[in-house]
């Protein structure tokens, strides 16, 4: 077992964790190498059977050497830096059941995974994408050419939705895969229901995710792309409602569907009967989708749906003038009533910073993953942290290690004064192991993922076993 050094220097820590990635990347492609081995090379076989064992389903074992944050350093009342421990974990059945100093004894019985002194983190979530209609894993396509806005996007769709529709499960399970590897354990998918193929794409995408179960959790947005009202699909949300879906979804209800107020109202009736909650796509910009985010907030508080409503996007936000802009996040803060943003580059600047200090929750995704309406997606929710603070101005320690929250759904090692709330025992073994020193520098510099870990099974990366 390689034994690390609480006292290491950071530029020393960081080129051992660079080769440390560079192994990981050879482990992580040894699969099928002991098929090929002479018979009579048994010790090698062995060795190659012990890196090839990873954490399974309700398994037990330890994860030695991890890098845990456990305060800030202050100079002059200000932090300057993050301090961290090494400990040893026991995992047990998905949770975290002992944190052990690496002095301390352990089972040495169990099956035993070497962290080498990487940080473990909070996985992430991406709370809005569309798994069930990308190009990913396919020919290379750009965006469609549009003059007519969403509206020649609704007709491509006409054809572009059956033509997608033969590959439309293994292309959300590589999608899967895809945000899997940059940390994510947690999703919340779009998925198309509409006139064109009916419930057939809400189909796929929930065989995608029954055999990625064990490796990621998920909601799912019964989403009206064509529009809720526009065509007439009342009838086939309620029929996805009765498959399990989490959320009604919604599109821009002036634009789109030409009657905010009955677009508005369907949608919370629905919600309202299965006890559901909504996240509505609103592109709108200036005051009509003000006007739409008002309505909804009023409706929100008359069906009792506080806490279970999103307004994914919410472009008109960035228009508000101050005073205006407080007294919206506000109310937003006074519904329970998040925001899910992909942190657009525009004219507008979302104020995302604002809505965090009223209390409202801020969600991020990644949107669309190289799809016909972006190419640009790459799948990774660090990285819309990590841009986040380029937009707003986080590039302190204090401030960078903050906007890990927007990427993890809240959740930080440290709290805002320094005291360490994660992990804790008992806690679900949700978590990623990254080769940097603390979570500013993880957010800055956007490293490797090199393990991740969904109710303590890994999702995706490697672990290397202690012989």
């Amino acid at each position: 077992m390689v034994k690390v050094n609480d006292g290491f220097s950071r530029r020393k820590f960081l080129s051992n964790a660079g080769k440390i990635g560079g192994a990981s990347a050879v482990l992580g492609v040894t699969g099928t190498m002991d098929l090929f081995l002479p018979e009579e090379n048994t010790a090698n076989a062995a060795e190659v059977s012990v890196n090839n064992k990873k954490p399974g389903k309700n398994s037990q074992y330890m994860l030695l050497n991890v890098r845990l944050e456990n305060g800030y350093k202050y100079e002059n009342g200000l932090v300057v830096a993050t301090e961290t421990v090494l400990r040893n974990l026991q995992i047990t059945n998905g949770k975290i059941n002992k944190i052990l100093d690496t002095t301390a004894t352990y089972n040495k019985n169990l099956d035993c995974y070497d962290a080498k002194g990487m940080l473990l983190l909070p996985s992430f979530r991406d709370m809005h994408i569309h798994l069930d209609k990308t190009y990913y894993g396919g020919p290379w396509r750009a965006a469609h050419l549009r003059k007519n806005g969403i509206f020649d996007m609704i007709e491509l769709e006409q054809t572009l939705l059956l033509e997608l529709l033969p590959t439309a499960q293994e292309r959300a399970e590589k999608l899967i895969e895809l945000i899997l590897s940059y940390g994510s354990t947690y999703v919340r998918s779009h998925c198309n229901i509409d006139q064109v193929v009916g419930l057939k794409n809400l189909e796929n995408l929930k065989k995608a995710l029954v055999n990625y179960s064990d490796k990621i959790s998920h909601e799912i947005v019964a989403f009206p792309q064509h529009g809720l009202l526009r065509s007439n699909v009342e009838g086939l949300i309620r029929d996805a409602m009765q498959l399990g879906v989490t959320h009604v979804g919604g599109l821009d209800p002036t634009l789109v569907d030409g009657n905010m107020e009955k677009s508005l109202n369907t949608m919370v009736q629905i919600a309202a009967d299965y006890k559901a909650g909504i996240d509505i796509h609103l592109h709108e910009g200036g005051e009509t989708g003000i006007k739409a985010i008002r309505l909804l907030a009023d409706l929100t508080e008359q069906a009792g749906l506080q806490g279970k409503v999103t307004v994914s996007h919410a472009f008109s936000l960035a228009s508000l003038p101050a005073g205006e802009d407080e007294e919206m996040a506000s109310l937003l803060a006074s519904q329970g009533i998040s925001i899910a943003s992909s942190v657009p580059i525009g004219k507008g600047v979302m104020p995302i910073p604002l809505l965090q200090q009223k209390g409202v929750k801020v969600l991020l995704g990644n949107d669309s993953i190289t799809d016909q309406w972006d190419p640009f997606g790459i799948g990774d929710t660090l990285q819309k942290a990590h841009l986040a603070a380029q937009l707003y101005g986080w590039k302190h320690e204090y401030t960078l290690s903050r906007a890990l929250s927007l990427a993890t759904g809240g959740i930080t090692p440290l709290d805002e004064s320094g005291k360490q709330i994660w992990p804790k025992v008992g806690d679900v073994a949700n978590a990623v192991l990254v080769p940097a020193s603390c979570s500013a520098e993880t957010v800055a510099r956007l490293p490797k993922r090199a393990a991740v870990l969904h109710k303590g099974v890994l999702a995706s990366g490697s672990l290397e076993a202690v012989h």
